[in-house]
């Protein structure tokens, strides 16, 4: 039952979690931090003591 043909599906779902999902989120993640922020500061200006 646990033959070559599940052996070989797990093997695929591992590396397009591993090559492709991973790093696809990692970047969306970032991205949509920074730009978060970005908008933010467009309103709250930049961070440090007012001039």
């Amino acid at each position: 039952m646990d033959g070559p043909p599940r052996r070989k599906t797990e093997l695929r779902c591992f590396l397009f979690l591993a090559v492709f999902l991973a790093p696809a989120l990692s970047v969306a993640i970032v991205g949509g931090l920074g730009f978060s922020i970005w908008i933010y500061q467009m309103f709250a200006g930049p961070p440090g003591p007012p001039m």
